[in-house]
C-alpha cells in the first residue's frame, strides 16, 4: 500500500515534499525497485547516531559500558518494530506477492527494516536536524522504561566472561528446533558447558533471544552452585 500525502505526515513528523521518496523507504525488495535497501542503510547509521547522543546527554554519569549497552537495547530488532507498529507503518508498506501471503507486514525483520528506511528518507529531505526532531520522540518511551540504572550485561556475555575469568572453554549454542508462523517465529537453543558441564535450553521469538534464555538458564545453575 502506497501512503498518502496525510498518511506520510502523520507517519514521520515530516511533510515530504517528494512523496516518492517516502513510498521509496516504504517498498520492500520484494515488491520490486526503487526499494528501500540504500536509505535502510542510510537510516541505521542514522538511528544509532540519534540514540548515542540521547544516552550521553540524558546520562552524564554514565560510562561507555553502560551506554554502549543501552543503545544496543534501544536500536536491536525487536526495539525498532515496536516504534514500526506504533506509527502503524506495516499496513504502508508495499510487498511482493509471497511476502504478502506470509504476513510479512507483521514480521520484525522487515518492519525494523522499513523503519530505518523512513529514517533515512526524513533526513534527505529535512536534514540532521530535522531528522532528530522527528526521529528522537520515537524512541522516548523506550529510554524511560530503561532501568534506572542503566543496562546491565546480557547473559551471553556474563557467562562467557564467567568461564574466560576462569580460563574454561566457552560455551555452545546448538539450534533444537525453529517453528511458528512467518511473522512469529519460536526458537528453540541449548547453551552447553564442557566445564562445569552443564545445559540448559531456552526459548525466544529470535535465535539470539533463544541463546540469551539459554545463557541466562546455566548461569542460574551456576549461581545455585551445582557446578
Amino acid at each position: 500500500m502506497r501512503p498518502s500525502d496525510d498518511a506520510a505526515a502523520r507517519l514521520a513528523g515530516h511533510a515530504f515534499r517528494d512523496p516518492a521518496l517516502l513510498a521509496q523507504a516504504l517498498t520492500h525488495r520484494s515488491a520490486g525497485a526503487p526499494h528501500h535497501e540504500r536509505l535502510e542503510f542510510l537510516g541505521d547509521a542514522l538511528v544509532g547516531l540519534i540514540v548515542a547522543e540521547a544516552l550521553y546527554r540524558r546520562w552524564p554519569k554514565a560510562d561507555e559500558g553502560a551506554m554502549t549497552r543501552a543503545r544496543a537495547e534501544l536500536v536491536r530488532e525487536s526495539s525498532l518494530a515496536r516504534i514500526a507498529r506504533a506509527l502503524d507503518l506495516g499496513p504502508r508498506i508495499t510487498l511482493g506477492p509471497g511476502e504478502m501471503k506470509t504476513g510479512g507486514h507483521r514480521r520484525d525483520s522487515i518492519l525494523s527494516d522499513a523503519l530505518e528506511a523512513v529514517v533515512g528518507a526524513i533526513y534527505l529531505a529535512a536534514g540532521f536536524a530535522g531528522c532528530r526532531a522527528a526521529v528522537l520522540p520515537w524512541f522516548e518511551p523506550l529510554v524511560a522504561d530503561l532501568p534506572t540504572g542503566g543496562i546491565g550485561k546480557d547473559p551471553k556475555t556474563r557467562l562467557q566472561e564467567w568461564l574466560q575469568a576462569r580460563q574454561r572453554p566457552l560455551p555452545a549454542y546448538e539450534l533444537l528446533d525453529e517453528g511458528g508462523e512467518e511473522h512469529a517465529r519460536v526458537f528453540l537453543v541449548r547453551c552447553i558447558l564442557a566445564d562445569p558441564a552443564l545445559g540448559a535450553e531456552g526459548s525466544g521469538s529470535s535465535r539470539r533471544a533463544a541463546e540469551q534464555a539459554a545463557a541466562a538458564a546455566v548461569l542460574e545453575q551456576i549461581e545455585a552452585g551445582q557446578p
